[in-house]
């Protein structure tokens, strides 16, 4: 029996993560052990606190540890503006911004025929059915800038048609960003998407 069997099962969990592999699990999980009293003992019980609490909202399919999330219950939050993103993590940097101060829907992906992806599998009839019980005024389509996400924009779009008003967001050259390093869609975008200065 390996000395190392619990901690070699470790490194390859933390492996599966997003953006860390083998090397950089097993950098991760040394550094935690050299600091376990400060770092591996309290990430062990907040990652298991989070694995008994956390759920998705059943009105937005943001993550939280109740059943309705705090954007969804903020009167503050009730301006008749929704935000459609394709998952939490788009919730969050949107939120980061601080730019956006009304409600979020996100659906949990996109459309996509190749995966077998319609709209019943993602959150587009509870998206319908907020738009008409919520006093929802504009609904803005905040999708990646990818073949599924334009697709599912154009879905969305095509169902709330004449219902609501509807918006996405601006794409092209990001702030900061220079040409030479853009790509040709990025160029293309930025282009059609152009307006008087």
């Amino acid at each position: 029996m390996s000395s190392t069997r619990d901690i070699d099962a470790l490194i390859d969990l933390m492996a599966k993560l997003p953006g860390l592999g083998p090397r950089s699990a097993r950098r991760a999980v040394l550094h935690l052990i050299r600091k376990r009293s400060l770092q591996l003992i309290p990430l062990a019980d907040t990652m298991q606190l989070v694995a008994e609490t956390a759920r998705e909202c059943l009105n937005c399919g943001n993550v939280g540890t109740t059943d309705v999330c705090d954007i969804c219950t903020s009167e503050k939050r009730a301006n008749g503006e929704l935000c459609v993103v394709e998952d939490v993590a788009d919730l969050w940097a949107m939120e980061r911004s601080g730019v956006f101060r009304g409600r979020y829907h996100v659906l949990g992906g996109t459309l996509s025929a190749l995966d077998a992806v319609g709209p019943e599998e993602l959150r587009i009839p509870r998206l319908i059915d907020r738009v008409s019980t919520e006093n929802i005024t504009e609904v803005i389509l905040a999708l990646n800038a990818t073949v599924d996400g334009q697709t599912t924009s154009h879905y969305i779009a095509d169902q709330l048609e004449n219902s609501v008003r509807l918006t996405s967001l601006a794409q092209g050259v990001p702030i900061g960003g220079e040409l030479d390093y853009l790509d040709d869609g990025t160029i293309t975008a930025a282009m059609r998407a152009r307006k008087s200065v």
